[in-house]
């Protein structure tokens, strides 16, 4: 009886390692992407558009954060996209200039950076989009609107995480789409402290 149950265990252990053993490529999590659905942000602010339904609101809460900057976080996506204010008192170039240079930091990370304009005339929202490319990038977008008068707008996507732009592709794309619409329904609004 042991002889049978021996050579039994030693058939079925010679047959299962017939075949040969191949590593499977490096893969990634699957990503399930939400439906784009979209809510409106009017409130008491200077701006209103359209956001996620599965993204939150938040007031910025950092010790730099002036009335009416906010914090449009993508919690399933452990990603939050910044959003400040200013009132242009005769210092337009001056916010231009850091916009720019606040995506030229991404350089030495970056593979790619493009720009893309943004003009909504009959609403008069002007701005620019930075698409920045590169595995270690940490913002893959930002830009800013302006009226070009009173009133500007920056916002940049964050990840809060280390990069690795790589795995987060479906993400951004996703997260690019959403912020597009943002972008495309955008409209300045007057306020009482104005």
């Amino acid at each position: 009886m042991r002889i049978l149950l021996l050579s039994m265990l030693l058939i079925l252990l010679v047959s299962s390692c017939s075949d040969n053993y191949t590593p499977k490529p490096r893969g990634y999590f699957r990503i399930d992407l939400p439906e784009h659905a979209y809510r409106a942000f009017d409130s008491a602010f200077p701006y209103t558009f359209e956001y996620p339904e599965y993204a939150e609101i938040t007031a910025d809460s950092s010790k730099m954060a002036e009335p009416f900057w906010i914090n449009i976080q993508y919690k399933r996506f452990n990603a939050t996209l910044h959003f400040s204010y200013k009132v242009i008192r005769g210092n337009l170039p001056r916010y231009l200039d850091d916009a720019h240079a606040l995506v030229n930091k991404h350089i030495p990370k970056a593979n790619a950076i493009t720009q893309r304009e943004f003009v909504d005339r009959p609403n008069h929202v002007y701005g620019l989009v930075y698409d920045i490319r590169g595995t270690d990038a940490a913002s893959p977008y930002q830009f800013y609107l302006t009226d070009s008068i009173s009133k500007f707008v920056r916002g940049a996507l964050y990840f809060n995480q280390a990069p690795n732009n790589d795995s987060l592709a479906p993400v951004i794309e996703s997260i690019k789409t959403d912020i597009t619409h943002m972008i495309t329904t955008f409209r300045w609004k007057k306020i009482a402290t104005q």
